[in-house]
């Protein structure tokens, strides 16, 4: 019996150094096997545990949630057996308080973050040193030394670094909101983590320390649907988006939208085309939850929500680069909806947004992977919609439409062109196809047993109907 027990052990220090190196090859150069040879570790570490552990992603080889939380006590595993097979020197000059070695320490208590060196210079400090000196900036450290520690501690690059646990993602995104952060430290932070790739459960942090800021309700109750809308400022699109929550509204259910109008030259444009809808523009939380008791709908501006989050997502303007708030927004959910619905254009992103999702417990949830910003079909391309119901990931595919002939020109500015759409003086069959396919996606997203066809037919129902409510 003890074959097995020590190939488990080889597969543990395997996994190590691929979570560590994030790279087949580089983790088998670090163990002196072949790339093949590891890939069959990586295989039978699949087996063992019944998860995927590193995924291909454009970013490269991702961990999955499950080997995330694994990284730390493999670390320490890993350190502690390095330490008994090469004991670490003393740092010169510095007297030694053990004398007899009875009272080492078991386990270490600071996992380094990257592994040792085979050949290092008599004076240069270990990871071991490195690990320690950044414990020893403990919880009731000052704010800027903490965030400090955040920052060393996931930006030292591939092999020398390791992705924030939830509760540091969640205190580091704290200081920043709490206006505790150098500047330096707040650009820092935000596009280290966007440089290496949000790990989900440092989107689940870092969502769980807006909410918090933002005071949202634990229990769910306030809203049925909660639709994100955070435009590009570079997006052309005409909202019609928010036609569609509208039928949804229609048909009873309460529906918070929440975003902006991503700045450019219509900062306002969210908003003004809300209140053509009779929809109520909030001006907080609070604000928003007493318009959906009396109609059902709102939109809550995020400048209103938050002018701290809004300022952050601001930095878009100075880095012309996106940071990790526009993943952030997608999932802040104010009201603690039952079911959301999002978009996420890239895989890696589907991913990210629905395995945080699950992280923080969001019962139901619906991507649409043919939109980037907010939540708008594409009926005249075959779209996948990714669903999270009570925890189970799942797949629907919408079907797509002949696309019709354009309109002809009308002379009509796009805000009068989409709001005559709406209260039917103009005709337009590739609009109205995505208008009832949008609503037909938050439906299905709203009740997971009902199927797209019939979830299209109800959306096409209140689509004829909405003049008349």
């Amino acid at each position: 019996m003890a074959e097995p027990r020590l190939g488990q052990l080889r597969l543990l220090v395997a996994l190590d150094a691929l979570l560590v190196e994030g790279s087949v090859g580089k983790a088998a150069a670090r163990m002196g096997l072949g790339a093949p040879a590891m890939s069959r570790l990586l295989k039978q570490i699949r087996e063992l545990y019944g998860d995927p552990i590193l995924v291909r992603t454009a970013r490269g080889m991702t961990p999955t949630p499950f080997a995330e939380t694994l990284r730390l006590r493999l670390r320490a595993v890993a350190a502690e057996t390095e330490d008994l097979i090469a004991p670490r020197r003393e740092a010169a000059g510095k007297a030694s308080t053990e004398t007899s070695g009875w009272n080492q320490a078991t386990i270490i208590d600071a996992p380094p973050l990257a592994m040792r060196p085979s050949l290092y210079l008599e004076d240069e400090p270990l990871p071991e040193d490195f690990a320690r000196r950044l414990r020893s900036i403990g919880k009731d450290a000052a704010p800027r030394q903490r965030l400090a520690r955040h920052i060393a501690t996931t930006g030292a690059g591939v092999g020398g670094a390791r992705p924030l646990t939830l509760d540091e993602a969640d205190d580091a995104f704290s200081l920043l909101l709490e206006g505790e952060a150098d500047p330096i430290q707040v650009g820092a932070l935000l596009v280290v983590l966007q440089y290496r790739g949000l790990t989900a459960i440092e989107l689940a942090g870092l969502t769980k320390a807006s909410r918090r800021h933002l005071g949202c309700p634990v229990h769910p109750g306030l809203a049925d649907l909660d639709w994100p809308a955070y435009a590009s400022p570079r997006s052309r699109s005409a909202p019609w988006f928010l036609q569609a929550a509208r039928l949804v509204a229609d048909a009873g259910h309460r529906v918070l939208l929440h975003g902006n109008s991503g700045g450019g030259t219509t900062p306002n444009a969210l908003d003004m085309a809300a209140g053509a809808l009779g929809i109520s523009v909030a001006a907080s939380i609070a604000e928003a939850s007493e318009a959906l008791q009396q109609r059902r709908i709102a939109y809550l501006p995020l400048a209103a929500m938050s002018p701290q989050l809004h300022r952050l997502l601001g930095i878009y303007n100075l880095l012309e680069m996106r940071s990790p708030l526009s993943a952030v927004v997608h999932l802040l959910n104010p009201l603690t909806a039952g079911a959301s619905l999002i978009a996420a254009f890239r895989p890696s992103y589907r991913d990210l947004h629905r395995d945080a999702a699950a992280l923080l417990g969001w019962p139901k949830l619906g991507i649409l992977g043919n939109s980037r910003d907010v939540a708008q079909a594409t009926p005249f391309r075959t779209t996948t919609m990714y669903t999270l119901d009570d925890g189970s990931p799942g797949e629907v595919i919408i079907p797509s439409h002949r696309r019709p002939r354009a309109e002809l020109p009308t002379g009509l500015t796009s805000f009068e062109y989409w709001r005559a759409v709406w209260l039917g003086q103009a005709r337009d069959e590739a609009a109205e196809r995505t208008v009832v396919d949008t609503a037909a996606a938050a439906l299905l997203t709203l009740d997971s047993k009902t199927n797209f066809a019939d979830a299209r037919s109800k959306a096409g129902e209140l689509w004829r109907l909405r003049l008349s409510q």
